[in-house]
């Protein structure tokens, strides 16, 4: 498997954590050298591992916030 390489650029905030100290986060990361994008995952205490996530760009993270202000 090919070495994956981030840098968290921003952290927007914390959603929540777990008993076990993980925190499901919104940063903005950038992935092996890209260009930034918006990230919403679980990390561990010490940011040493992470789970499956889901990247947007600003585009996608706007019309996002449009469909859950449609909900309220």
């Amino acid at each position: 498997m090919a070495e994956l390489n981030y840098e968290i650029k921003k952290t927007i905030g914390v959603l929540s954590e777990s008993p076990k100290g993980w925190t499901k986060e919104l940063n903005v990361i950038s992935w092996n050298g890209r260009t930034p994008k918006y990230d919403l995952r679980d990390w561990a205490p010490e940011k040493e591992k992470m789970g499956k996530g889901v990247t947007m760009t600003e585009e996608e993270l706007m019309q996002l916030r449009v469909l859950l202000q449609e909900i309220e």
